[in-house]
């Protein structure tokens, strides 16, 4: 079977054995941003064509690629789900004929007030990271970064921060930014930042005390950069962390995850490292059993 987990930016594609086991691995900077309308058919035969000319057959494809953007919408599938409903709720795309092209449904949750939270992609990373346990609170560092329960093998619900993408935003569009050098590191600057955060006053009225930091010399331009990753990290996690602490179990790949494995520690939680490669890991456990034909 072919894996695909199918970004806004990129694409992450797997060739899986009959047992799961990944067969050969390849990346493109090709996401549902860089296909044209009526193109992914092609994009996807770009990507992974000579796999398909050797005899695979089957491609169960994750992410944004089932958005409304993508190559054909998957409704969202509400918590608490499991690997079952994801398989239950797959979406057929046309193909080349002999070949079935699959889409795996993202999932929806509302906090405490109501107001929808949405996710593609992440759910696929979680089933496979899950492994043989049947709960936990899983972290996937991001632009939008994802805080994940699990309960009894199923999603029970999730929240989504801003994180990254807010990061992105104040050192690109704001004063903030003017006085940073260099991009955030683990270190004392960075513990700073999420030790801030525990502080009362709130992010906005945090935020600007990173600027007075600078001004009055206690922040140099080179930890401007680590002390603000540190202070939005912090908030992350010291909303979504359990009191007292716990196991996070971190998903994905890239310098956020030490980042927040570190922010974690801080906090007084413990960070594991998860499988970078868990979206195939989940697609082979959702394509077992899959309706195909």
């Amino acid at each position: 079977m072919i894996a695909i987990d199918w970004g806004t930016s990129s694409a992450r594609a797997y060739r899986l054995g009959p047992d799961g086991t990944i067969r050969e691995r390849r990346e493109t900077g090709r996401g549902i941003l860089h296909v044209p309308p009526g193109g992914f058919a092609a994009a996807l035969w770009d990507l992974v064509g000579d796999w398909i000319a050797a005899g695979e057959r089957r491609a169960l494809l994750s992410g944004m690629v089932g958005s409304r953007q993508g190559w054909q919408e998957a409704p969202y599938r509400p918590c608490p789900a499991g690997p079952g409903d994801l398989r239950a709720a797959l979406v057929a795309v046309p193909f080349e004929p002999g070949v079935s092209v699959r889409i795996v449904p993202g999932l929806s949750d509302a906090d405490a007030a109501g107001v929808p939270e949405v996710m593609r992609g992440e759910e696929v990373q979680v089933f496979g990271a899950l492994g043989l346990r049947e709960a936990g609170l899983f972290c996937l560092p991001g632009s939008h970064s994802k805080w994940v329960r699990v309960r009894e093998g199923r999603i029970g619900g999730f929240t989504t921060g801003l994180t990254g993408e807010a990061f992105a935003a104040l050192r690109g569009h704001t004063i903030l930014g003017r006085m940073m050098e260099g991009e955030p590191e683990p270190g004392e600057a960075f513990d700073a930042g999420v030790r801030r955060a525990r502080d009362p006053g709130g992010l906005l009225h945090h935020l600007f005390g990173t600027r007075a930091l600078g001004l009055f010399g206690r922040l140099a331009p080179a930890e401007a950069a680590s002390y603000l990753s540190g202070l939005l990290i912090g908030h992350d996690v010291r909303e979504n962390l359990p009191k007292g602490g716990g196991i996070v179990d971190l998903v994905g790949s890239g310098p956020l995850m030490a980042l927040y494995a570190r922010a974690v520690a801080e906090s007084g939680g413990e960070a594991r490292l998860g499988d970078a490669d868990a979206a195939a890991r989940g697609l082979a456990l959702i394509g077992e059993g899959a309706e195909w034909a």
